[in-house]
C-alpha cells in the first residue's frame, strides 16, 4: 500500500483518487479552497442556483466507467441524467434558426434541410461520416492511452480525410477547421455551426486542425446530457464516492512545494509549514502552479510536449428572471455573431480584446431545483473571452460589465423580452476562474487534438520526476469533463500497473 498525495480536488483529481483508493492505496487530497470540484462550482442566491463552470455532460460513459470500477454502481444510481433534446438550437447571423435533435443523424439531416435548404443536411451528414473516421483513427492513442514517447505519430498526419478542393488549377485538402467548413459545407451557416464547436473550447477555427472535427462528432455520436440539479451534483457524487472509499480530504490546505529526493518525489509541503510524506504525488493543477511547486526548471515535461499557451477564458452571466420557462424551450441555444472574422480577430489577435458582437451560448435548463418556484427562470449566458490576469485593483470591472451587457443584448435574439424579465444578474469573470482553478488569467484548457505539429497535445501524465504525475485538463488528454475523467483513469493505471500500462481495454 503506497501513500499518495493528490493536489487539488477537481473532477480529474478526484477520479484518480477514487480509483487509487479502490486499488488499496492510502490517498489524501489537499485542496487549497474550502470545497471540492475545481471549476465545477455553484452560485446560489434568492432561491436561484447556477452552474458557474461546465453545465452539460458529454460522453457520460467516462463517468459511468468510474462508478462501476470504484463500486459496481451505475452512475444513474447516484445522479439523475437527462438527455438534452434538442441537443442545441442555433440562431444564425441572418436570423435563420434550427434545432438539432440529440444523437440522431437522420433527424439532424432533416432539420438542416428544412431550415437551411435542401442539400444542407446531406453535406453536414457527409461531414460527420468523415469526422467519424478521424475519431476512429485517434480515439485510442489520443484519449484512452498514456502519451507515449513516440507521441510524434499524433503530431504529423492529419487524421481527418478532407475532401480535395480544386482552386486555381491546384488541388488542396483542408488543413484547418475553417477551411473544412468553407470548402466542404459550402454554406456560411453550416460553417458557423462547425466553427462554434471549436470556439466553445477556446480554439480559433482558422488555426485549429481539421481533426477538430471530432468535437462535433463526439456530441453527435454520444449525445448531450444534463445532470438534474446541475453539474455540481456530479462533483458531489464523485466526492462522496471518494470518501466512501476512504479517501481523506484536507480542505483549506494549500500545497506550497513538492519535495524531491534523488529524482523521485518524497511528499508535499504545506503553507502552514508542515510536510506530508508520499510515495506518489498526483498534481491536478495548472502549469504555472506546477512549475512553482517544483522549482520551475527542475521539472521537464515528459516526452517533450510543452503545456499549451495562450488559452482563452470564459465570461459567464447568471440571470435571475421573472416569469417561468416556456414549454418547448431548448436547453441550449447558440446565438452566432454577425461578424465571425471580427470576433476571431479580437479573441485571437496579437492584442486580444473583447469582441463587440460575441457568440453567446444561452442555457435554459428545465429544472425546478434551480429556481424558487415555477414563476421564475434561471438562465446562464457564456462567451469565450481572452484570459486576463485577475483584476486585483478592480480596473477591469467596467469592461466586464459592458461585455456582460453586450451578451444580454445578443441573447435577446433567442429569448424575447429578456431585458424586461431580469430581476438581477451576476457576472463571473476570468478572475473568478483563476481563483477557482489557479490557471493564470482564468485560462480554460482545450481537449487534446491530433496533427498541427502537436501544438494541441498536452504534456504526458508522467513527468520528469519519478513518482510525480499530472491529472486534469492541463495534462493529457486535455480539457473538458470527459477528458478530465480519462486523465484520472490513466494516472491510476500508471501508478497501479507501472510504465507497462497500456490504457483501458
Amino acid at each position: 500500500m503506497a501513500r499518495i498525495a493528490v493536489i487539488g480536488a477537481g473532477l480529474g483529481a478526484m477520479a484518480a483518487a477514487a480509483r487509487l483508493a479502490v486499488a488499496g492505496h492510502r490517498v489524501t487530497v489537499y485542496e487549497r479552497g474550502d470545497t471540492y470540484g475545481g471549476a465545477v462550482r455553484r452560485f446560489e442566491r434568492d432561491g436561484f442556483a447556477f452552474d458557474t463552470g461546465p453545465a452539460l455532460l458529454p460522453l457520460p460513459a467516462v463517468h459511468r466507467d468510474l462508478f462501476v470500477k470504484t463500486g459496481r454502481e451505475p452512475l444513474e444510481d447516484v445522479v439523475e441524467l437527462v438527455q438534452v433534446d434538442p441537443s442545441s438550437r442555433h440562431v444564425f447571423a441572418d436570423g435563420t434558426a434550427v434545432s438539432l435533435p440529440n444523437a440522431s443523424r437522420a433527424g439532424v439531416v432533416a432539420a438542416l434541410d428544412e431550415a437551411l435548404g435542401e442539400g444542407a443536411g446531406r453535406r453536414w451528414g457527409d461531414f460527420l461520416v468523415r469526422a467519424r473516421e478521424a475519431w476512429d483513427r485517434t480515439r485510442r492513442p489520443l484519449l484512452e492511452e498514456p502519451l507515449w514517447p513516440d507521441w510524434q505519430v499524433l503530431a504529423g498526419r492529419e487524421p481527418y480525410p478532407a475532401v480535395p478542393h480544386r482552386r486555381l488549377l491546384r488541388t488542396r485538402r483542408a488543413g484547418t477547421l475553417a477551411e473544412t467548413g468553407a470548402w466542404e459545407l459550402r454554406d456560411p451557416r453550416l460553417a458557423a455551426l462547425l466553427e462554434s464547436h471549436a470556439l466553445a473550447y477556446g480554439l480559433d477555427p482558422r488555426t485549429a486542425p481539421a481533426s477538430a472535427a471530432v468535437l462535433p462528432y463526439m456530441e453527435h455520436a454520444f449525445g448531450t446530457w444534463y445532470v438534474r440539479g446541475g453539474l455540481r451534483e456530479l462533483a458531489r457524487a464523485v466526492y462522496e464516492r471518494c470518501t466512501a472509499r476512504r479517501v481523506e480530504f484536507v480542505l483549506g490546505a494549500e500545497v506550497t512545494g513538492i519535495a524531491e529526493k534523488d529524482g523521485r518525489v518524497a511528499g508535499v509541503e504545506l503553507a502552514d509549514g508542515t510536510a506530508a510524506g508520499a510515495d506518489f504525488v498526483v498534481a491536478g493543477v495548472a502549469p504555472a502552479v506546477l512549475a512553482r511547486l517544483t522549482g520551475g526548471a527542475a521539472l521537464r515535461p515528459a516526452h517533450g510536449v510543452a503545456p499549451q499557451a495562450g488559452a482563452p477564458s470564459r465570461l459567464t452571466v447568471l440571470l435571475a428572471l421573472r416569469g417561468g420557462r416556456p414549454g418547448g424551450t431548448a436547453h441550449r441555444t447558440v446565438v452566432h455573431t454577425e461578424d465571425r472574422e471580427a470576433e476571431l480577430d479580437a479573441l485571437f489577435g496579437a492584442a486580444p480584446a473583447l469582441p463587440a458582437r460575441p457568440t453567446v451560448t444561452v442555457l435554459r435548463p428545465d429544472d425546478p431545483e434551480l429556481v424558487p418556484d415555477a414563476e421564475h427562470e434561471a438562465v446562464t449566458l457564456t462567451a469565450t473571452v481572452p484570459a486576463f490576469p485577475a483584476d486585483r485593483d478592480g480596473s477591469g470591472a467596467r469592461d466586464w460589465g459592458r461585455q456582460a451587457d453586450r451578451m444580454i443584448e445578443v441573447a435577446g435574439r433567442a429569448v424575447p423580452g429578456l431585458r424586461e424579465r431580469v430581476l438581477w444578474h451576476e457576472v463571473r469573470t476570468p478572475a473568478d476562474v483563476e481563483r477557482d482553478t489557479g490557471a493564470l488569467g482564468g485560462a480554460v484548457p482545450a481537449p487534446a487534438l491530433a496533427a498541427a505539429q502537436g501544438r494541441l497535445l498536452h504534456p504526458a501524465n508522467s513527468t520528469g520526476w519519478e513518482g510525480l504525475f499530472t491529472v486534469g485538463g492541463w495534462s493529457h488528454p486535455g480539457g473538458g469533463l470527459p477528458h478530465a475523467g480519462m486523465s484520472g483513469a490513466l494516472v491510476a493505471g500508471l501508478i497501479v500497473e507501472g510504465p507497462e500500462f497500456r490504457g483501458s481495454q
